[in-house]
């Protein structure tokens, strides 16, 4: 059996971690009710030491009426039932932490679900109340109120829906996302307060680290202006007060040796790094990587701004193509359009999946040789396409708040096939999972992939178990023709990706380590191929 890479007392694991996303409800299913939860996901923990990872990543488990897939949390100390229970995941963090794995949650501050008990109270009572300080409440505008406070936009890309709601009483309230998720107001002490006790609950319970949602929405202009009227600096992104917010959460990590990692969507690096100092985040999220087209000069100048933006404040890069958003790698990278954009997301987009394949098991050993740590998303090393969703099945309320025109993000987040000859795939379930899976599902099952020598699993398990070979130095470009990627890192280990359309000579070497499909007769690197060398 594989053993993650990194000992539980290494205080620096976090900085070349291989950290697997969870996203529970789709992983699989302990009782049967076609939903996923932790008791599947103790179920399968011997399968993730087996794939080698440091740490699992949790999507939200807490108590959350859904309306956007746990992003709309009513109670942040209390797991959802359709999950487990709070014992559940104390078992869950322990269980893990024998095989070698940390925990990390997924904290969501921007909002809370309009079930929570602050917003409740709110409602109850009524304009000018001090429990609607806690939130945005703002009187319309227009003679009689009827008009939303300002004009700003949701959220959810292709939305047109306003992001405010008027309430019977005339007062409106602030949600950047859907109705059912009303924003914090960070101006507030009972908001900071409150969500520093809640680090602190769970980093008491045994989490490793804590990754924070929406990280750069969090802080408000008071005065909520127009964007029409381009204020500066931006009314509700990346605004400065935010970096106080992190320090203070900062200090409370280090009490407990914990890390986090911010969801942050910025294109200016100097503004991204500003997160990255070294009494603030630990780690963010690269995106400039994950939405990067298979283009050898995209993805080289990709990886040199997500190095050089982190160097200034000494931080590790993180490296991440897919997860619980965005379009699947396979089928991303089998478009005509490989970059991604939740603009151009339609339904029907033509795909190769083959090529698609061939290169992400490219991508995937281009990511693990880069020095920093990796996000894996569930079901990548399966090599899962993006599955097709019925109208009539899809959940997700990205689609809806766009009329349709999105096909949202359900498409990655049908649940895992684990056994080809069970019902729906091995997933667990006695009665239809909550998202249907495609015909072919039981073809990319666990089972079937596990002692296949050729498979998307077994690669990815042979790089994660090989990706100490590169140790923690930098990289070093080497010469290489046009459309080949080549570095170095530690010791001599070499990584070669080919994205031209002819086969690429390799550089000098002692050995192969690894490739990610077979070398011409030649001992050539074909297209959409990668390899893993020893100097």
């Amino acid at each position: 059996m594989g053993q993650p890479t990194h000992a539980q007392n290494d205080p620096d694991w976090w900085r070349s971690a291989v950290i697997y996303q969870v996203y529970v409800r789709s992983f699989a299913d302990g009782d049967g009710d076609g939903t996923g939860d932790l008791a599947g996901v103790r179920s399968r923990l011997p399968y993730l030491a087996e794939l080698g990872v440091d740490a699992l990543w949790f999507n939200p488990w807490y108590l959350s009426p859904m309306k956007d897939g746990g992003y709309d949390v009513a109670d942040y100390r209390a797991v959802d039932p359709a999950f487990g229970t709070l014992a559940e995941a104390e078992k869950l963090i322990a269980e893990a932490r024998e095989l070698g794995i940390r925990t990390i949650v997924d904290i969501v501050p921007n909002h809370v679900s309009d079930r929570h008990p602050w917003f409740r109270a709110a409602l109850a009572a009524g304009p000018g109340s001090p429990e609607r300080e806690l939130f945005h409440f703002r009187p319309g505008r227009g003679p009689d109120g009827e008009l939303p406070p300002n004009d700003w936009p949701s959220q959810f890309a292709g939305s047109t829906e306003p992001v405010w709601t008027r309430l019977p009483d005339g007062d409106w309230y602030l949600h950047l996302f859907t109705p059912e998720q009303p924003d914090l107001n960070w101006a507030h002490p009972a908001v900071r307060q409150e969500h520093e006790d809640i680090l602190r609950f769970w980093f008491e319970r045994g989490v490793a680290g804590v990754r924070i949602d929406s990280a750069a929405l969090l802080a408000k202009d008071p005065d909520l202006p127009d964007l029409a009227a381009r204020p500066e600096p931006h009314p509700f992104v990346d605004r400065d007060e935010l970096h106080d917010v992190y320090r203070s959460w900062r200090r409370v990590a280090d009490e407990y040796g914990g890390v986090f990692v911010g969801e942050v969507w910025l294109p200016d690096t100097e503004r991204f790094a500003r997160y990255l100092r070294p009494d603030e985040l630990h780690t963010a999220f690269n995106f400039s990587f994950l939405s990067c087209p298979w283009e050898a000069a995209r993805l080289r100048a990709s990886i040199e701004a997500t190095l050089a933006e982190h160097a200034p404040v000494g931080a590790p890069a993180t490296w991440v193509l897919c997860n619980h958003d965005v379009t699947r790698t396979v089928t991303r990278y089998g478009r005509e359009d490989t970059a991604f954009d939740f603009a151009t997301k339609t339904f029907g987009t033509p795909t190769d999946l083959a090529l698609g394949t061939r290169r992400a098991r490219a991508a995937a050993l281009l990511s693990l040789a880069l020095p920093g740590s990796v996000y894996l998303y569930q079901g990548e090393e399966l090599g899962l396409p993006e599955a097709e969703i019925p109208v009539d099945r899809v959940q997700d309320p990205m689609y809806f708040r766009s009329g349709g025109t999105d096909p949202g993000r359900d498409g990655c987040r049908v649940p895992l096939p684990w056994a080809a000859g069970l019902p729906y795939a091995g997933f667990g379930s006695q009665e239809e999972p909550w998202l249907p899976q495609p015909a072919d599902w039981p073809s990319y099952a666990v089972d079937r992939q596990r002692d296949d020598p050729h498979s998307v699993l077994t690669l990815y398990r042979e790089a994660v178990a090989a990706r100490p070979v590169f140790g923690d130095g930098p990289l070093t470009w080497l010469p290489a023709s046009d459309g080949v990627l080549a570095f170095s890192r530690a010791d001599g280990a070499i990584c070669v990706v080919n994205l031209a359309t002819t086969p690429a000579r390799l550089p000098a070497h002692s050995r192969l380590l690894l490739s990610s499909g077979p070398l011409d007769d030649t001992g050539r690197l074909p297209q959409d191929t990668a390899a893993w060398l020893q100097a």
